[in-house]
């Protein structure tokens, strides 16, 4: 069963607090050069990139969006699209709103508890924040709740081999914590094909990537 092997040492709404109190330090520099260690999540936009363009769509939502890097990207090159973007950090989302982007609505929330209708998007992206959530499972069921039926969700996260994710789950993302980073768990391919078993997502790909990522995506049925 999926995070039996994880060390929780903090309740779900202290890990979110923690990311709240993390993203709304960074929210300012998030996206520029002084971006420090998040500069890496720049790293998965060519990819996610890659799978929108492989199909059409009218509705996409920006799971986790934080200052809205990916929705700037995509509002230039899909300029008649409808596009939404949620973050758990009010700061966050206050410098994703300053941006003004096109056709473009932003709420705070929680990814596990997503304020949207049955079968609102075509598209659901999340790019580097599945390891913030102490219930990806909670996440999955939303996403397959508010996808539209043959919607994709295009997904890109921090994972690594399930020895050595073990090691980062139960030493590494603990003294994370420590010092400040609201981290809960990365997430293994063989947890992430349960997880949409589990919700009845279709698997169309799944893959760990080098360094250290997890590339999904997964269909609702029709």
């Amino acid at each position: 069963m999926f995070y039996k092997n994880v060390l929780f040492l903090m309740e779900a709404e202290e890990y979110k607090n923690l990311s709240k109190k993390e993203f709304g330090k960074a929210a300012s520099r998030y996206d520029t050069d002084e971006a420090g260690v998040y500069k890496i999540c720049r790293h998965d936009y060519p990819a996610i990139l890659a799978e929108i363009r492989k199909e059409d769509f009218d509705t996409l939502l920006d799971a986790g969006c934080g200052t809205a890097p990916m929705l700037s990207l995509l509002t230039k090159e899909y300029p008649d699209k409808k596009f939404t973007g949620i973050d758990i950090t009010p700061e966050m989302i206050e410098v994703a709103k300053s941006k003004q982007l096109p056709n473009t609505e932003f709420v705070v929330g929680d990814c596990e508890n997503m304020p949207f209708g049955e079968n609102t998007f075509d598209v659901i992206i999340n790019s580097q924040s599945l390891h913030h959530y102490p219930s990806p499972l909670r996440f999955l069921k939303n996403v397959e709740k508010i996808l539209r039926p043959g919607g994709r969700l295009i997904l890109r996260d921090m994972s690594t081999i399930t020895p050595l994710a073990w090691v980062v789950n139960h030493i590494e993302i603990p003294l994370l914590n420590k010092i400040g980073y609201g981290d809960v768990a990365i997430v293994t391919k063989p947890e992430m094909r349960e997880l949409c078993e589990l919700v009845g997502l279709e698997i169309e790909t799944l893959k760990l990537q080098c360094p250290f990522r997890i590339h999904l995506v997964a269909r609702k049925n029709r």
